[in-house]
């Protein structure tokens, strides 16, 4: 049977044509050839149509893709081996000519590559010819465009035949090295620029928070406008449903009244009353009692009406309602820190700073009051006794202080 490959005596590798084994002579410095009647095998994957050269690729291209079915086409494209060596298209192109001269036919070499890269590579489970096909057109530039080289060509029909350059042609020119202060200066700016970016993202997401901050703060000023309103309409509901009920109280009084002084004149024997008689008007009823389960004020709702109406007393002056409200809420804020210190429990009435921020507005006095403050020495001391501390009540107040003050719409109403 005639050779149908040339198989190599140093490795073992079995080649398709004389231009192969000068490829693998060349990479490989082997120079041990023998015509083989084993045939180079064509193992063509079913599913993406690769084909495979030997089990060792079939194995690699199943590793990397997952791909196990392959179709045996060995037999289809086998044929004889040719020893001669095919001639360069110039010289064929010649003789057309007629020119008769021969050309020295030029020397084809496998191209220079990175050894490092190309180790690597190796060592990912590419096939030689495909790992130097990968460098030599990325430019031996790094390992990751070689990478990417072959996944973009992986299914270029000569992905995995080894690339030949003519011998004098030029070299790719290698990048040239940097110098370390070189190398020093890139990374100053690889990092000024990592900073910059860092900075501008903080920036946006400060924005952001801002917004979101804003957006929540209205919403909350606006959750407590409603529940003030609410809250006022329910009053204002409540003492409406008290008169009501006063006034019918007091028509069953007066009804009750007309019908036992009728039965006393019936009793001793008087005409009926005529009624056409002008009856002088009978005094006001000074008691009031509701019948309706009314819920009595809280000590905040009281401190909240003393605030409110502070506010709309002075409601021209808002800086000096402001301060006012800042004093109160630091009274309450020193007691409830420090109940034990008595400095922060008495307070001068006739202290002239006192005076001028809390004690002449109206309702001041009083949110003191509530917060368990009492007036001593005829009146020229604001008192707390260490033992009436209230620290719930001093919470609750500093609750509606810090409400006053920060909701604009406080008191407008």
């Amino acid at each position: 049977m005639a050779g149908v490959s040339l198989k190599c005596g140093d490795c073992g590798t079995l080649l398709k044509s004389v231009e192969e084994a000068q490829e693998h002579a060349e990479l490989t410095k082997h120079t041990n050839f023998a015509e083989s009647t084993e045939p180079v095998l064509n193992l063509v994957c079913s599913d993406c149509s690769k084909p495979c050269r030997s089990k060792t690729e079939r194995d690699l291209h199943t590793k990397r893709t997952g791909h196990t079915e392959f179709v045996d086409k060995t037999s289809e494209v086998t044929k004889p081996i040719s020893l001669e060596a095919p001639k360069l298209k110039d010289d064929v192109d010649m003789e057309e000519a007629g020119d008769g001269s021969t050309s020295q036919q030029e020397e084809m070499v496998v191209p220079e590559v990175n050894q490092q890269l190309f180790s690597e590579l190796e060592e990912m489970g590419f096939p030689k010819e495909r790992a130097t096909r990968a460098l030599h057109y990325s430019g031996n530039s790094s390992l990751e465009a070689a990478a990417n080289w072959i996944v973009e060509h992986e299914n270029d029909p000569d992905i995995d035949q080894m690339p030949l350059v003519p011998v004098n042609s030029k070299k790719p020119v290698p990048k040239p090295s940097l110098t370390p202060e070189e190398i020093k200066q890139k990374q100053q700016e690889l990092r000024e620029r990592a900073r910059k970016k860092k900075e501008e993202e903080e920036k946006r997401m400060e924005r952001e928070r801002e917004k979101e901050r804003i957006r929540v703060g209205r919403e909350l000023l606006e959750a407590k406008r409603i529940e003030e309103d609410n809250e006022r309409k329910r009053i204002l509901a409540l003492r409406k449903a008290e008169k009501q009920e006063e006034q019918r109280a007091r028509e069953k009084i007066r009804q009750k009244l007309e019908e036992d002084k009728a039965e006393r004149r019936r009793k001793l024997g008087l005409a009926p009353e005529d009624p056409a008689v002008v009856k002088p008007s009978a005094p006001p009823v000074e008691e009031k009692k509701s019948f309706l389960p009314i819920r009595p004020a809280t000590k905040a709702e009281q401190m909240r009406e003393c605030l409110r109406t502070l506010k709309q007393t002075h409601k021209e002056d808002d800086a000096k309602v402001k301060t006012a409200f800042n004093t109160l809420l630091t009274f309450a804020k020193n007691v409830a820190t420090n109940p034990g210190e008595e400095k922060f429990r008495k307070i001068r009435l006739t202290n002239a700073t006192f005076q001028d921020r809390v004690g002449k507005l109206k309702g001041g006095i009083e949110f003191l009051e509530l917060c368990g403050f009492e007036k001593i020495e005829g009146g020229e001391f604001l008192y707390l006794p260490r033992e009436k501390v209230d620290i719930p009540v001093l919470h609750s107040a500093g609750s509606e202080l810090n409400s006053a003050i920060n909701n604009p719409f406080f008191g407008v109403l």
